[in-house]
């Protein structure tokens, strides 16, 4: 592809526009480590909002859903649509209690929530395990997927790429903080979608597609269906039962973790009100799995006809480095499709989505390596504005591991297994933390242990030749996980009583796990209903995936269906607008 002036143009412009709003907010950010990392605690719902969605719309996300349509059709996505349970049990559940948490980072929970050198052990060592390596791993999958494109559309190699990119992106995170990024995320986010659309559209056009009923009728029903194989059981489990039944919670994964957290729960963080950070992260919800799925999903599908082989990419560009091409690469490999204005504007709009993520996970890693780290052990009592450059200073350092990083990598579908096995086993306890007192600080680090050590070793193990199927691995990770912190939960002491007292009296968490500590201090409950949580939980899954597949149902012309999962959405939509309002009448405005 040879981009021409007018490509570049959309570029530049596109460049400059989101860059704007972090020369204007540096001086603000640059005032407190509150401002840099939390956007002084003032933005509104759908700021936040948009921000998450931006910043979970990444380069490597539609190389993913890419790499699992082409590998095992439009159902395998079931292995990030059942996180939607996750995410609005986050809306539902938790976003509240974090508002209220009043935390600068998820990590400052844990000396709120536990007591001893275990809750300071376990604080400093995920600085360390999240903000440095896991968000390192994280931003090199980005990376891959950005390699990949450039190397199809612009012909650059791996390092020109990196190079480009870093400095790009240190520039926007390292300028406006939190509050840089967000509105940042504003711009890029309408940028971004733009261009997966006019992708979608041209992708439809090609003679070998034929439109949406071409696409209907030459593929095969099953690469079609929303629903797996039930006649073929393993493919049904690993896709299907296993995300549906036990991923969703026992996972912890960025965008995705059990109870919120990572740049989730920053934005919630952020938020001016309990009810913004509410509004903000349902909003998330509903733009990520119902709004932005079926651009990505159609110029998978039409790959398939166009490059219906990874050789028929090798051959359409030989320019590309044979060891890059797998199924993911089939979607930057249809942009060649787009003329040239529109060409511009899908590399601006890919490049505004690789620089919302990387600028959020830099910015998120900064703020755990400067506030719960450096700040907390190393230099205490130094002034906000040292601080502030200590995070542009990580900020740059983060970013420089990442690029380093990307040479390991193969696919974003390699990534996505190795991602979720590695934060297996882990997200119940994230999720009970906030509804049962017994749950210590050394839960958490004999969870943390427990998952990577076997996530590590079954990797090893398959690199030995040794493979396991990846649900079994998922399964036995979970497992073993999850045995060690309950364990420890029941045989070592509890948190120190007034630590469990301050806690409650702040956050003010509801159900029957803290009964024993209302009764012996003389608290009253807590006025958040679980029962309204739960319903407004199942209605919000109900609409989100009744616009999913209604969508997808009315693109392929099956009216019946359509109309079934577009009444499904009605009744979802229509409970929510009632039990929503009753869930903001327990929360507080400020």
């Amino acid at each position: 592809m040879n981009p021409n002036a007018l490509d570049w143009g959309i570029i530049l412009v596109s460049i400059v526009l989101c860059f704007i709003p972090a020369i204007i907010m540096a001086r603000r950010a640059g005032q407190s480590t509150a401002e840099f990392f939390t956007s002084g605690r003032s933005a509104p719902w759908w700021l936040i909002g948009v921000s998450m969605v931006a910043t979970t719309f990444s380069t490597d996300t539609p190389n993913l859903v890419t790499d699992l349509v082409r590998s095992g059709g439009v159902a395998n996505n079931w292995q990030w649509w059942a996180f939607l349970l996750t995410g609005m049990m986050t809306v539902f559940f938790f976003a509240r209690l974090w508002r209220r948490s009043g935390v600068l980072t998820d990590l400052e929970f844990y000396e709120l929530r536990y007591s001893g050198r275990a809750a300071t052990l376990v604080r400093g060592f995920r600085a360390v395990y999240l903000g440095l390596f896991f968000n390192c791993f994280i931003m090199a999958t980005v990376n891959l997927a950005a390699v990949k494109i450039a190397n199809v559309v612009l012909g650059w190699p791996m390092t020109q790429t990196l190079l480009v990119c870093a400095a790009l992106n240190i520039l926007f995170a390292a300028t406006g903080g939190l509050w840089g990024v967000m509105v940042v995320d504003l711009l890029q986010f309408g940028i971004a979608m733009t261009g997966a659309v006019a992708a979608a559209y041209f992708a439809l056009a090609q003679p070998e597609v034929g439109g949406l009923t071409g696409l209907v009728t030459r593929l095969d029903p099953a690469t079609l269906s929303l629903l797996p194989d039930f006649g073929n059981w393993q493919v049904t489990l690993a896709i299907f039962v296993i995300p549906l039944t036990i991923q969703w919670w026992s996972v912890w994964y960025p965008g995705a973790e059990p109870g919120g957290g990572s740049y989730i729960a920053q934005r919630m963080l952020a938020a001016r009100s309990e009810r913004d950070a509410l509004a903000g992260t349902l909003f998330f919800n509903v733009a990520h799995y119902a709004v932005r799925s079926w651009p990505w999903i159609l110029v998978a599908l039409a790959s398939l006809l166009v490059f219906p082989t990874l050789d028929d990419i090798r051959v359409a560009f030989p320019h590309v480095d044979p060891a890059l091409v797998g199924h993911d690469m089939a979607y930057p490999a249809m942009l060649k499709f787009l003329p040239h204005g529109f060409l511009g504007l899908m590399i601006a709009g890919m490049l505004a989505a690789y620089i919302s993520t990387i600028g959020t996970h830099l910015n998120w890693g900064a703020s755990y390596l400067v506030h719960d780290l450096y700040r907390r052990f190393l230099r205490p009592g130094a002034d906000e504005r040292h601080y502030v450059l200590a995070g542009r200073l990580v900020t740059a350092l983060l970013m420089l591991i990442a690029a380093l990083l990307t040479y390991v990598l193969e696919t974003a579908g390699q990534a996505f297994q190795l991602l979720l096995s590695i934060g297996a086993g882990t997200g119940l306890l994230y999720l009970l933390r906030w509804f049962w007192w017994r749950i210590n600080a050394w839960c958490e680090i004999a969870a943390m242990v427990a998952s990577f050590t076997l996530a590590i070793g079954f990797f090893i193990a398959g690199k030995q030749g040794f493979v396991i199927a990846p649900p079994l691995v998922l399964l036995l990770t979970v497992a073993g996980a999850t045995i060690a912190w309950v364990t420890t939960a029941l045989v070592t002491a509890p948190t120190d009583a007034r630590v469990l007292e301050s806690f409650y009296r702040l956050v003010r968490p509801a159900g029957p796990g803290w009964r024993a500590i209302r009764e012996a201090t003389g608290l009253p409950a807590s006025t958040d209903s679980l029962p309204q949580a739960f319903l407004a939980w199942m209605l919000g899954c109900l609409a989100v995936y009744g616009a999913l597949f209604g969508t997808g149902s009315w693109l392929y012309g099956h009216t019946g269906t359509a109309i079934f999962w577009s009444v499904v959405f009605l009744i979802g939509t229509a409970g929510l607008l009632r039990i929503v309002p009753r869930l903001w009448r327990g929360a507080a405005t400020g």
